[in-house]
């Protein structure tokens, strides 16, 4: 096991500052969701960076909960009812997504809202490299990573009853906008790359092309697969997700190939063949072929701004690690990486700034 999965896999004893009235939670669902009988046994999965989330058991059954953690938050942030909505309308579409159980928004029943999901059992693969997988299980995995993104920005949003789900149009300078303020909310320093991008990126928006669902913080540790196979059972962690840009939500879960640290962002092309990695050009191509379209413009811009937003969430999680009410047990660590990755945000502007191809 790797050590990303070692630190975030898995769940054990709730965290102090996460509690909440158990006999409380029992009391709500015998009025409200009668599927989930008898008295609960309550763990907390170490990783969640952003939401806490527990395991439910009852009745022989498991089940997830995910809340908003207590505490002042930011504004907008930790959209659990966001989360359940769309999982919800999805569950009819090519998107794999949980079954949702219930939403529930009345704070006095746990301390904050939260809602239940089916557990649903497989693999989270936490390193991008996968390691222990053949070249062609690494290719399968890769493919399928890439359908599953292309078949949710192929949703219709008004079909789903989602239409209303984000406001249509200018969505990367809203996004923009929203994250310099989220970013101003939690700083704790100032960092040098962040101030540059803040600068350049509103300066360089490209123009609207299309919109779509998008996910926000899509990537292989948000995806369930198949305990055996290259088969995504359930998209998750969906507290980010919007009408906007298909192609900014597309960018953002590519920047494995260009993140700081190492991985595959550190293999030549030839490392990657000889693995069953798709190259960064081949995973773009392969996206293309999935969703019809000639090219993927503007990579470069959209990947400083995929890092740009990236810095935005790194820096909460900074926030409430130094607050005391983060989410996860590896908050510290987490954080740490906010200065590295806006200096990875930076770089990829100057290759646009630089006419770098």
């Amino acid at each position: 096991m790797s050590s990303a999965a070692e630190k975030n896999s898995g769940a054990g004893p709730v965290r102090a500052a996460h509690v909440f009235d158990v006999a409380s939670l029992e009391r709500y669902f015998g009025a409200h969701v009668p599927e989930i009988k008898g008295s609960l046994d309550v763990q907390q999965f170490k990783g969640g960076q952003s939401n806490p989330t527990y395991l439910l058991q009852a009745g022989g059954k498991k089940y997830v909960l995910r809340r908003k953690p207590p505490g002042n938050l930011l504004p907008s942030a930790h959209a659990v009812d966001r989360e359940y909505r769309i999982m919800h309308a999805l569950r009819n579409t090519d998107v794999p997504v949980p079954r949702m159980f219930c939403l529930c928004e009345d704070a006095s029943v746990i301390g904050t809202p939260f809602y239940v999901m089916e557990c649903v059992e497989g693999r989270v693969l936490w390193d991008p490299d996968l390691p222990g997988m053949t070249s062609e299980q690494r290719r399968a995995h890769y493919r399928e990573l890439n359908r599953a993104i292309a078949a949710l920005h192929s949703v219709d949003p008004a079909k789903v009853g989602l239409a209303d789900f984000g406001k249509p149009g200018n969505y990367v300078e809203r996004q923009i906008a929203r994250w310099i303020k989220q970013y101003r909310a939690a700083e704790t320093e100032r960092i040098d790359a962040m101030e540059n991008l803040i600068e350049w990126l509103p300066k360089n928006i490209p123009l609207d092309v299309s919109n779509s669902l998008t996910h926000g913080d899509y990537r292989f540790d948000n995806v369930i697969f198949h305990p055996t196979e290259p088969r995504i059972l359930a998209i998750i962690d969906w507290e980010l997700s919007t009408i906007g840009d298909p192609i900014a939500d597309f960018v953002y879960h590519c920047m494995k190939y260009r993140m700081p640290g190492g991985g595959i962002a550190n293999m030549s092309d030839a490392d990657k063949a000889k693995l069953g990695v798709p190259t960064e050009m081949e995973y773009r191509n392969l996206y293309c072929e999935f969703t019809g379209r000639s090219d993927i413009p503007n990579f470069d811009f959209y990947m400083a701004f995929g890092m740009f937003r990236l810095v935005g969430i790194l820096q909460g999680v900074a926030k409430r690690f130094l607050d005391g009410n983060a989410s996860s047990a590896n908050a510290a660590e987490t954080a740490k990486r906010t200065r590295p990755m806006a200096e990875a945000g930076w770089e990829q502007a100057l290759r646009v700034i630089n006419g770098v191809r």
